[in-house]
């Protein structure tokens, strides 16, 4: 199972969600992109029941996360020991989010949320502070990303392979490009 975990206020319907999710199918491989909960907590509950039914019944998982869904896949990687991509991820989500703390909308639903000082406090407990398996990530960021410093993700996934795209921006332009490699790279035992 590759499971997708999308960006902070995103969704299922996502350009990268739909179109993994598209070549997946071409290749016969089962792929799973919930709607996250808005709370970090639950997110990760709900990603962690995927994975342990998918584990549980004899199958395999991998996650793949974008932006802050990068953040969730580098918890869920460690403490689960899987394969992860991670696509302009946020390095230190409790800080490069608190600047949207207040009230939000979904870019796809339209559905209103109050993102909290809790949810801060739910990412920092989500920190990873440092990869025992770097080898289990794979690194996909473009130098032009307008959210995120691609910079920062470089030195944090240090030891992990690494793709590193001049220009682009934060949804990754050439996404389409990767789909191939990233399901290649999801069909690997982890370290």
């Amino acid at each position: 199972m590759i499971l997708y975990l999308h960006g902070f206020t995103s969704g299922p319907q996502s350009m990268k969600a739909r179109i993994l999710g598209e070549r997946a199918a071409q290749r016969d491989r089962e792929f799973v992109c919930p709607q996250l909960p808005h709370s970090p907590k639950a997110a990760i509950a709900l990603a962690e029941t995927l994975i342990s039914e998918k584990v549980g019944a004899g199958g395999t998982a991998a996650v793949v996360g974008s932006s802050l869904g990068g953040y969730y896949a580098t918890y869920l990687a460690e403490k689960h020991r899987l394969r992860a991509v991670l696509v302009n991820p946020a390095v230190v989500a409790h800080v490069a989010l608190e600047q949207f703390i207040g009230p939000q909308q979904n870019l796809y639903s339209g559905e209103h949320f109050d993102f909290t000082r809790e949810h801060i406090a739910e990412l920092r407990a989500l920190e990873v502070p440092r990869l025992s398996h770097p080898e289990n990530f794979w690194l996909l960021v473009e130098t032009g990303d307008e959210v995120l410093d691609y910079r920062q993700a470089v030195a944090r996934y240090a030891g992990a392979r690494q793709t590193i795209i001049k220009g682009g921006d934060h949804s990754f332009t050439r996404w389409a490009d990767c789909l191939d490699q990233v399901i290649a790279y999801t069909d690997e035992h982890p370290v």
